[in-house]
């Protein structure tokens, strides 16, 4: 009997495809084994992990090989979970008590994925996931299960959270979809699917139930629609739309080396937001001009000291020289209290969001922040870079920023290490003070870069990830736009250039009013850009500017989208 279920469509494209359930129970496994002497469950322990590091270095030469760096950078920091020494050292003390290796991994992996679920910063939450991964790949290799492959037909794999590791092990052209009752679009099982253009949908919740394994789906990505044994008619009419996507697939391929350029020549330029240096090249290959944003705190996770100024530098560097003269914006560590770095003795904060976080760590922890700033410097060398602060509220943040630079050449001076004086300087716009103060702000700084994913958060005072609360974020809000028109506003007043690399930017609709607004530069994950240049370059600047006005006088959130719609 067909039925209709619906979750939030995060990756668009529609597959039609039987389905493999992914909810793998090890448990049972686990309670039929038969535990050996402890000495050795020790040794089985032990080797596990080193067998899993070694495949997953096998699966990031491979990934690597075939250019999919983004997904080699995922399984990079899998690789560095799986040798965290804490990983081994927990198991150890839990096989004391339990005296079955499998068991003792799982606790200890459940136990660290449990401390990351209690974080209030999305991101670090999804993590979890992550460790859980690695822990289900050390047990299954104790337990002898193979890895999961996919024999026959592509199919649409489905769970309530599905493992990063699984997605990228298995060929691309064996997944014709994903189906997730958890995650949301900063898990890594979405980022990978991204990445390979795999039509998904997540937040189902517990109605992923009633999906059983083999059965006939329809996916649509866009609108989070999900047809279970549909009929064959209804086959059909999606069959029409398998063909009307492929044909607009390679459409974007095409557009990948033309310029984002209005009907009447305004441009617009669309950069990538990048999480490793290893990200850059996969970036260009969807069109993007540069990089908006690279989050440098991904080289801060995974280990046990802070990243010294080489290690920095040799990752700022490599981003930098295949921008291939193109801008490369690197954010300074945005790190929280919320944010798992033991090194740094963080203390645990009621809410981090409001807390001990990014430049206000930078400031407090001088050195912490100087081999990052003198990294930056060393690599700008290499082409055009800009430095990027977080979470910036008032004028004398900035100027502080500007005094520890000036340090931090003459240090580079004195011990003759060459370095750039052409790094540009600028704040991401993310909270509400930072935007009624960009008249202000502006006269100091090179550059504004909108995040919106917080500031629309921090405006409406909405948790994005509350399901409670979350049909009140909208990037449309009359407040968030105001807010971000005077930004653009204050940019341009002053001389600096503005960009945006929240996820408003990644919305067709939403980046042609930001260009009529006179926003200069849009940054987003790679696989966006070809959807934001073709909607740019289908319009003129006057139609833009005509629904801008419209838009501006209209003071409901919800209604200014679908206004949007028909205008644009």
């Amino acid at each position: 009997m067909p039925y209709e279920l619906r979750g939030k469509g995060v990756i668009t494209g529609i597959s039609i495809a039987k389905v493999m359930t992914l909810n793998e129970d090890l448990q049972s496994y686990i309670d039929n084994y038969t535990p050996e002497a402890p000495e050795k469950e020790a040794e089985k322990i032990k080797e596990a992990i080193a067998y899993a590091a070694e495949v997953l270095q096998s699966n990031i030469k491979t990934l690597r090989e075939k250019g999919m760096l983004e997904q080699a950078g995922i399984m990079e920091a899998h690789r560095m979970m799986v040798q965290d020494p804490m990983l081994e050292e927990n198991a150890l003390t839990k096989l004391g008590t339990c005296g079955s290796a499998p068991k003792a991994v799982l606790e200890a992996s459940e136990e660290n994925a449990s401390i990351f679920e209690q974080m209030d910063d999305t991101y670090f939450r999804e993590r979890a996931v992550d460790i859980r991964d690695v822990g289900k790949r050390v047990v299954r290799r104790i337990l002898g299960l193979a890895e999961r492959t996919v024999d026959g037909e592509a199919v649409i794999l489905c769970g309530d959270e599905i493992e990063p590791s699984v997605i990228a092990n298995i060929p691309t052209e064996k997944i014709a979809g994903v189906i997730l009752g958890n995650g949301s679009t900063t898990c890594h099982a979405v980022i990978i699917a991204k990445a390979r253009a795999i039509p998904t949908v997540a937040g189902l919740g517990d109605k992923i139930q009633q999906i059983p394994d083999g059965a006939q789906v329809i996916l649509n990505g866009e609108t989070g629609e999900i047809f279970v044994n549909p009929t064959e008619e209804l086959i059909a009419s999606y069959q029409v739309k398998l063909e009307e996507q492929k044909r607009l697939k390679e459409h974007y391929a095409q557009l990948s080396k033309l310029p984002t350029v209005t009907k009447d020549g305004i441009e617009v330029d669309l950069m990538a937001n990048i999480s490793t240096h290893l990200d850059v090249e996969a970036a260009m290959k969807y069109g993007a001009k540069g990089v908006g944003l690279f989050r440098s705190e991904f080289l801060f996770m995974g280990r046990d000291t802070i990243p010294d100024e080489e290690t920095q530098f040799k990752a700022y560097k490599e981003a930098i020289e295949k921008c291939n003269g193109n801008l490369c914006v690197i954010r300074t560590m945005d790190i929280g209290g919320d944010k798992p770095l033991p090194y740094l003795n963080i203390p645990e904060e009621e809410n981090p969001f409001l807390g001990y976080r990014a430049i206000r760590i930078c400031l407090n922890r001088r050195e912490v922040f100087m081999p990052q700033v003198k990294a930056i410097l060393r690599a700008g060398v290499y082409g055009k870079a800009a430095m990027m602060l977080p979470m910036v509220i008032n004028v004398e943040e900035v100027k502080q920023v500007r005094e520890i630079i000036e340090q931090a050449k003459a240090e580079l001076a004195a011990q003759e290490k060459p370095f750039s004086d052409n790094v540009q300087l600028g704040i991401m716009v993310e909270t509400p003070a930072a935007a009624v103060m960009t008249p202000v702000l502006a006269k100091y700084l090179d550059f504004f870069s909108i995040g919106t994913n917080d500031l629309v958060q921090y405006t409406l005072a909405v948790d994005r990830v509350n399901a409670n609360v979350s049909y009140l974020y909208n990037h449309f809000n009359p407040a968030v736009l105001r807010l971000i028109k005077l930004t653009i506003d204050s940019a341009r007043k002053n001389n600096i250039w503005v960009g945006m690399c929240g996820e408003m930017a990644s919305d067709p609709n939403a980046a042609a009013i930001l260009m009529a607004m006179g926003i200069n530069e849009l940054s987003m994950s790679a696989p966006s850009i070809p959807r934001v240049k073709e909607k740019i370059r289908s319009i003129t600047s006057a139609q833009a500017k005509a629904a801008l006005d419209t838009v501006m006088t209209m003071e409901d959130g919800n209604a200014i989208k679908e206004y949007l719609q028909t205008a644009l």
